[in-house]
């Protein structure tokens, strides 16, 4: 016969609401986005930081926080839950190629809810500069053989998607600020700064280059396909 023990209930009810509160916490712990192993740094200076980020179908990062704001290049097309602590689950669909920004300074989770994998790019602003004004902050540039459209400018970064046939060019301009090319397509670009001059980028999609201040350059599509790439202008820094 066995004797009814009520401080067993009361160890028993204790190990369970301890084991719950334990569940709790390491679902919702937190992680910086540097740790959180969908997300991979691949560039790092005063003005950026870009991460090639890749999401399987199915699968969901950690909880992870974006300090800072960002721009976001899809690389396919996506159907991602972003959940929030405290919050209604959002959505984030986006077309391949499409650029996106998020303001920074908050921790989600990302899930993906397709049978495919969502490969894209994010690129951390690092020196906001929302007073700068650009020439022009919409437009698209017709070209021989591709187009130049300015999609939007954000924390005065202006973004732009370029599309070039093979061996068409962006005709000579000058970049005031650095710049990030953003890779959405294989890219081989020859940058013609001098007669004397002239320069070779190579990108596999995802892949990302920086270019300092003051360039000024013609752009070339050297490859056998046509190139899709997003760029990023930054404004220039004061001299102090």
């Amino acid at each position: 016969m066995v004797r009814y023990n009520p401080g067993m209930k009361i160890v028993a009810v204790a190990l369970i609401l301890f084991s719950s509160l334990l569940l709790s916490a390491q679902t919702a712990s937190e992680v910086e986005i540097t740790a959180e192993p969908h997300h991979h740094l691949e560039l790092q200076n005063d003005f950026v930081r870009t991460f090639k980020v890749d999401i399987p179908p199915h699968d969901a990062t950690l909880l992870h926080r974006h300090r800072r704001d960002y721009f976001v290049i899809a690389l396919a097309a996506s159907d991602i839950a972003s959940e929030v602590p405290g919050k209604p689950v959002g959505s984030i669909k986006m077309q391949a190629g499409e650029t996106g920004f998020h303001a920074g300074e908050f921790a989600h989770i990302a899930r993906n809810l397709a049978a495919t994998s969502f490969p894209h790019v994010d690129v951390e602003v690092l020196q906001p500069n929302a007073s700068y004004k650009w020439g022009e902050e919409r437009g698209v540039d017709v070209l021989e053989g591709g187009t130049r459209e300015i999609l939007f400018v954000k924390d005065g970064v202006r973004a732009s998607q370029i599309e070039l046939q093979p061996h068409a060019m962006i005709p000579r301009h000058k970049h005031v600020g650095p710049h990030l090319v953003v890779a959405i397509t294989a890219v081989d670009l020859q940058s013609n700064v001098s007669a004397e001059e002239m320069k070779s980028t190579e990108l596999k999609p995802g892949e990302v280059a920086w270019f300092a201040a003051g360039l000024t350059h013609s752009v070339m599509n050297m490859g056998k396909q046509d190139a899709k790439f997003v760029v990023l202008e930054f404004p220039p820094v004061k001299k102090k």
